[in-house]
C-alpha cells in the first residue's frame, strides 16, 4: 500500500525505455529497448498483452518517425521490461534521424490502455472546466486557462470521446532542421532534457496550408493547447479518416501542464484533415483531482452503517495494531482489502519532556512517522494525494498530527475522520488532548465520526454551539442536539430509585409546556434533551425515561476504572444513550464542567452528587450558566442534612458575601407536579431567582413556602 504513496509516477505508464540493440536499414530498423525501474504498482501487469501499447517520444514522431511494438515480455521481479521495436519512417529527416539512433538513446515507454480505466461518461469531464489543481492550473482546459471552444465531447460506443477542431494550417521545418538532427540524436542519451522545446525553434507555422497527408511524408498539424490534469488522453485510429494513420505518440499525459497541441499523422488522403478524435483514461484514484462533492457513490455509501462497519472490519488483524486508510471514491469503500490498509505495530515512546527541547522535538517526530495515518497525510502534503477523502483509521488520531491533520493544504483535502476507537490504551475514553483536537477538527471543518460498536451507530462529533465542549451525536439527532435545552440527572450510580413515574411525567410535563410557551430555552422550535453520567442507578433511570419518550438521551461518561487500592466504584454504560463524550478518569473536573446543563435535577446521591451540586452552585455564582431553577426531589430533611449546614457557616463566616441568592436557584419538591409548577413559573418570568431573588435560610427553597 505504501509503495504507491512513494511513487511519482502514474501506474498507466512506465518510465522511458533506452534502445539496448539496433540493426539499421535504410527507411526502417529492428530496435531493442530496455525500461528499467517499473513501479510494481504498473497496471501491464494486470491486463492482457494487447491493451498494452508503446508510446512514441513526441520529438521522435514530429520528425517523422514511427514506432511499432512486435513483442514486449513485463519482467515483475527486475521491474523491467523488454520489447521489440520496428522502427519505420515518413519522410527524409527521419532517415536521417534514424541513422543516428545508437543504443543508449531514451526513445518511449509503455502504456496500458486498461478498458476499465476508460472515461465512459464525457460529464466526468466537463465538469473539471473551470476547476484548478493547488499550483492554480486548470484542471482541463482547451486553449487557454478556462477554455472551452473547439472541444466537442460526444459519448461513442461507451466511451467519452473528444474531437479536437484542428488549425487551419500546417506546421514545417525552417531550412536549418537538418543541423540539428544531429543534436536531437545525441540528446536523447539525457531522459532529463527536454527536446521538445528545441525542436519547436525550427518548427515554422504556414497558416492556412492545406491538411493534407501525402504518402511517405509527415503531417504536422495543430490545435489549441489541451490542458489536462486529471486523465491520459490517447488518440483513437480507428475514428481517424480513412488511409490516415497516427504516429505512435499517441499518448497526452497529465503532468504536461501545455500538451496536445501538435499532431502527428501519416498515410495518403486526399481530404482534409478536421479534428483528432481522443480516448480519455482515469489516472489513479488518488490522483484524479476529484471533489468529495463529486463522488456521490462514496458519499452514499458513507450514509450505511453497515458499509462503514464492513470496511473496517477489513482492517488487518492484530487489532492491538494501528491501522490507517485513505478512501477517494466509493468502489474503493465498497472493495477494501487488508493489503490496502497502512499498519504500524505501537511501540511505546518516552518522552524526555521540556527540560530537552531537542531530544524531545526529535521523540515526537519519531512518533508521528510511526502513525499509520502519517503516510497519506504526507502524500496529500507533497502533492501525491490530490483527490478529495476521508481517512479510515482503527483508533483516534494521535494528539501530536494535530500540525498536519491542520495543516492548509491537507485540511482541504480531508473531508472527514472516520475511527473505530478512541484510543488503543484507554479504550472508550477520549484524553484531553482528543478533546482540544476534536475542537479543532471541528472549527477547520473536518467532521470526525465514531464508527462505535457499542451502540451499532455512526456518531458524529458536534460541539455545542457557543461552548468549548460537544458529544458524538447520530446522524438523526444532529439537529436536535445543536439546538437542545439540556435537561439533566444527578444521583448515586448505587441506588435503583423508584423515580420512574415521577421522571416520566415530569418530562411530559416539559414537552407539553414546549408548546405554550416562548421562552428561548423552551418553545416549540426548541427541542429538549437530557444528559446524564451513563452509567448504572440513577443515570441509567435517566436515559431510559428519555429514551422512552423519544427525547435526545445523551451522557458524559467517565473511566472509573480506578487504579489498585482506590474506593471506585466500576460503572458499565447503560444501553439507553444516542449521544456521549467519554472522559479519562484524571480529567474528572472537566467531564463535570462539560455537562453544560441548562436545568438540572437531583436525586438522592453520594459524594458524586455533592460534588456536582457543588459545581452547579458555582457556575451560576460565576454567571456561567445563567440562573435556572435546579430542582431537588426527595425528601426536604434529607436535602437540609446535605446543603443547610453548609450553607449557614458560609453565611454566618461572611464568605458567601454576595452571592448569598444562589439559594434561590434551589427548589425542594416531592413530585412531578411541584417540579412542573416551578418551570412553569420560571418560563413565564414570575418566579423569584438570581441575584435581586430572595435568600433561602436553608441552603434552598421548599415549594410549599413559595
Amino acid at each position: 500500500m505504501e509503495s504507491y504513496l512513494a511513487s511519482t509516477h502514474f501506474d498507466l505508464v512506465t518510465l522511458d525505455g533506452k534502445i539496448t540493440q539496433i540493426q539499421h536499414q535504410k527507411t526502417e530498423s529492428l530496435a531493442q529497448i530496455e525500461i528499467e525501474n517499473i513501479s510494481s504498482q504498473f497496471v501491464g501487469y494486470q491486463i492482457p498483452k494487447e491493451q498494452v501499447i508503446f508510446n512514441l517520444k513526441s520529438t521522435l514522431a514530429q520528425i517523422g518517425l514511427n514506432a511499432i511494438l512486435l513483442h514486449f515480455e513485463l519482467l515483475p521481479h527486475q521491474h523491467t521490461a523488454i520489447c521489440q521495436l520496428k522502427l519505420t519512417t515518413n519522410g527524409p529527416l527521419a532517415v536521417l534521424l534514424l541513422s543516428l539512433l545508437k543504443p543508449g538513446a531514451y526513445i518511449g515507454k509503455l502504456f496500458a490502455a486498461d478498458d476499465r480505466r476508460l472515461v465512459r461518461d464525457p460529464e466526468y469531464l466537463t465538469r473539471m472546466f473551470g476547476r484548478f489543481d493547488r499550483e492554480g492550473r486548470p484542471l482541463l482546459s482547451l486553449g487557454g486557462m478556462q477554455g472551452v471552444d473547439g472541444l466537442i465531447l460526444e459519448k461513442i460506443e461507451g466511451r467519452a470521446v473528444a474531437y479536437l477542431n484542428v488549425l487551419d494550417g500546417v506546421l514545417t521545418y525552417d531550412k536549418t532542421i537538418e543541423g540539428l538532427i544531429p543534436l536531437i540524436a545525441k540528446g536523447l542519451h539525457d531522459p532529463a532534457i527536454s527536446l521538445r522545446k528545441l525542436l519547436k525553434l525550427e518548427q515554422v507555422w504556414v497558416s492556412h496550408a492545406p491538411r493534407l497527408i501525402h504518402k511517405n511524408e509527415i503531417l504536422l498539424v495543430k490545435t489549441l493547447p489541451l490542458h489536462i490534469r486529471t486523465v491520459f488522453s490517447k488518440v483513437i485510429p480507428e475514428m481517424l479518416p480513412q488511409g490516415v494513420f497516427h504516429t505512435s505518440a499517441s499518448i497526452l499525459q497529465p503532468d504536461t501542464f501545455a500538451s496536445g497541441d501538435v499532431y502527428e499523422l501519416f498515410g495518403s488522403s486526399d481530404k482534409e484533415l478536421r479534428d483528432i478524435p481522443l480516448e480519455f483514461y482515469t489516472l489513479e484514484p488518488h490522483r484524479e483531482h476529484v471533489f468529495f462533492s463529486d463522488r456521490d457513490q462514496l458519499q452514499v455509501s458513507l450514509e450505511d452503517p453497515k458499509t462503514l462497519f464492513k470496511a473496517f472490519d477489513t482492517a488487518p488483524a492484530p487489532m492491538h495494531h494501528l491501522a490507517a486508510v485513505f478512501v477517494v471514491k466509493g468502489e474503493q469503500l465498497l472493495n477494501l482489502k487488508p493489503t490496502d490498509w497502512i499498519t504500524r505495530e505501537p511501540r511505546m515512546t518516552e518522552f524526555p519532556g521540556v527540560i530537552n527541547p531537542t531530544r524531545q522535538a526529535a521523540a515526537a517526530e519519531q512518533y508521528i512517522h510511526q502513525q499509520p495515518s502519517y503516510p497519506f497525510l504526507k502524500a496529500i502534503e507533497d502533492g501525491i494525494i490530490v483527490s478529495e477523502g476521508i481517512l479510515l483509521t482503527r483508533y483516534f488520531p494521535s494528539p501530536l498530527l494535530k500540525q498536519l491533520l491542520l495543516n492548509d493544504q491537507i485540511h482541504r483535502f480531508l473531508k472527514r475522520i472516520y475511527f473505530q476507537s478512541p484510543s488503543l490504551t484507554y479504550g472508550d475514553f477520549f484524553s484531553h488532548e482528543d478533546r482540544s483536537i476534536l475542537l479543532d477538527l471541528a472549527k477547520f471543518g473536518i467532521p470526525t465520526y465514531w464508527v462505535d460498536r457499542i451502540t451499532d451507530k455512526i456518531l458524529q462529533y458536534l460541539p455545542k454551539p457557543g461552548k468549548d465542549s460537544g458529544m458524538f451525536v447520530p446522524a438523526e439527532f444532529k439537529e436536535t442536539f445543536l439546538k437542545a435545552t439540556l435537561f439533566g440527572i444527578y444521583g448515586s450510580n448505587l441506588l435503583d430509585l423508584d423515580f420512574d413515574q415521577e421522571l416520566t411525567t415530569l418530562l411530559q410535563g416539559v414537552l407539553k409546556l414546549r408548546t405554550e410557551m416562548n421562552h428561548p430555552l423552551l418553545n416549540p422550535d426548541v427541542p429538549i434533551a437530557l444528559v446524564s453520567g451513563g452509567g448504572p442507578g440513577t443515570m441509567s433511570l435517566g436515559n431510559r425515561v428519555a429514551k422512552s419518550l423519544g427525547i435526545l438521551s445523551c451522557a458524559n461518561i467517565m473511566d472509573f476504572r480506578g487504579k489498585k487500592g482506590t474506593v471506585v466504584n466500576e460503572q458499565k454504560q447503560n444501553p439507553y444513550i444516542d449521544a456521549k463524550m467519554t472522559y479519562r478518569l484524571d480529567k474528572l473536573v472537566e467531564r463535570q464542567s462539560e455537562f453544560n446543563l441548562d436545568l438540572p435535577l437531583f436525586l438522592m446521591g453520594g459524594i458524586g452528587t455533592d460534588f456536582e451540586y457543588a459545581l452547579e452552585e458555582v457556575r451560576r455564582k460565576v454567571g456561567a450558566t445563567s440562573a435556572t431553577p435546579i430542582l431537588l426531589f426527595g425528601d426536604p430533611n434529607y436535602w437540609s442534612e446535605k446543603i443547610t449546614h453548609r450553607f449557614r457557616c458560609n453565611l454566618k463566616t461572611g464568605t458567601i458575601a454576595g452571592s448569598e441568592w444562589v439559594s434561590n436557584c434551589f427548589f425542594c419538591v416531592q413530585n412531578a407536579e411541584e417540579g412542573l409548577q416551578i418551570y412553569k413559573q420560571y418560563f413565564r418570568g414570575v418566579l423569584k431567582i438570581g441575584p435581586h431573588g430572595p435568600i433561602y435560610d436553608a441552603g434552598f427553597a421548599l415549594f410549599s413556602s413559595l
